[in-house]
This record gives structure tokens, C-alpha cells and sequence, in this order.
């Protein structure tokens, strides 16, 4: 008797297409959507880091056209916040290390930038200093940001701080004019 009842209902389950779309999309849809959520969080990461990688070249230009003058941590840090565009709250977390090197004698900066970290106490700059005349100078800018998505596949594979950051770096290079 049951074995009558499962062969009706196979045969009539089987002819019966109603709801095949919606095993398609049930399917396809999260890959569709995890997709997409990870080409914006790329474009969002791509134009941030952009941003950061021009206003710490406009702020190194202007550092090397502008002869005689040495500019300070604070004053670097507010013109690379003001020429950057498109990114929250620079000033808290921008963290900037300027080190002088010999072209003769390389020494290869840290391979780890110094970033901030909202979720550890505050620390000192690691190093920043003006240099001397005619030596080359190697600024590191770290700017952190929260993922938009972070739990999306590029979200979860972003490396992040204890607060949930990752972190942006740029590097560039000038020498120090003569005063």
C-alpha cells in the first residue's frame, strides 16, 4: 500500500515544476549578492587608498619645492588630512614615520607601518625626524578605516586590528633641501 502511495507521489511530484525558479535562485542569488558586495568594498578600498597615495605625493611636493622650510609632524599630518578627500575623520586616524636613509648605506625601513589603533592606548609616534641637509627622507602615511561590509568574503579576509580597522599605507620618498 505505501509502496502504491510513494509511486503516485513520485510521479506526480515529478511532472509538477512549480517552484524550480526559486531553487535557481536560492542558489545563484548569495553568489550573486557576495559578488557584488565585494566589488563595492574593492572600489570603496581602491579610491581610499588612491586618495591617500595622491595627497601624500601633493604633500611631499610641496615639502620638496618649499625650500629652506622644514615642516613639522603636526603641520604634514593636517596638509596630507586636507588635500585627501572622501575619508572620515583623518586627523584620528592618519599615523605618520619619516625616517632618513643613506643611498650609500641602505637601511630598509620596517617591513610593519606604524598605525593607529583605536582600541590600544596611545602611543608616541615611532619615528619621525626632519633630517639633515641633502639626505633623502622616507615618509609612511597609515590611514585605518572600517570595512563597509566586513563580513562579506574581501571583509573577512582584510587583515583588522582589534577594533575591526584595516589599514592603508603609502610611501614616498624626497630629499631634504639644503636651508
Amino acid at each position: 500500500m505505501t509502496q502504491k502511495l510513494m509511486q503516485r507521489l513520485r510521479r506526480h511530484l515529478a511532472r509538477d515544476e512549480q517552484g524550480s525558479m526559486t531553487v535557481e535562485f536560492a542558489i545563484w542569488f548569495p553568489l550573486f549578492m557576495v559578488v557584488l558586495l565585494a566589488s563595492i568594498e574593492l572600489g570603496v578600498v581602491t579610491v581610499r587608498h588612491t586618495m591617500l597615495e595622491r595627497s601624500l605625493d601633493v604633500t611631499v611636493r610641496d615639502i620638496r619645492i618649499g625650500t629652506g622650510n622644514a615642516p613639522q609632524h603636526d603641520e604634514i599630518k593636517a596638509q596630507i588630512c586636507d588635500n585627501i578627500a572622501l575619508v572620515s575623520d583623518c586627523e584620528e586616524n592618519l599615523r605618520l614615520e619619516m625616517v632618513h636613509n643613506d643611498l650609500r648605506n641602505w637601511q630598509a625601513i620596517p617591513a610593519t607601518a606604524d598605525c593607529t589603533d583605536q582600541s590600544a592606548e596611545a602611543s608616541p609616534v615611532r619615528s619621525f625626524s626632519n633630517g639633515l641637509d641633502n639626505e633623502l627622507m622616507v615618509l609612511r602615511a597609515c590611514l585605518k578605516f572600517t570595512p563597509m561590509f566586513p563580513t562579506t568574503a574581501l571583509g573577512d579576509a582584510m587583515h583588522k586590528d582589534a577594533n575591526g580597522d584595516v589599514g592603508l599605507i603609502a610611501t614616498s620618498a624626497f630629499v631634504q633641501e639644503p636651508r
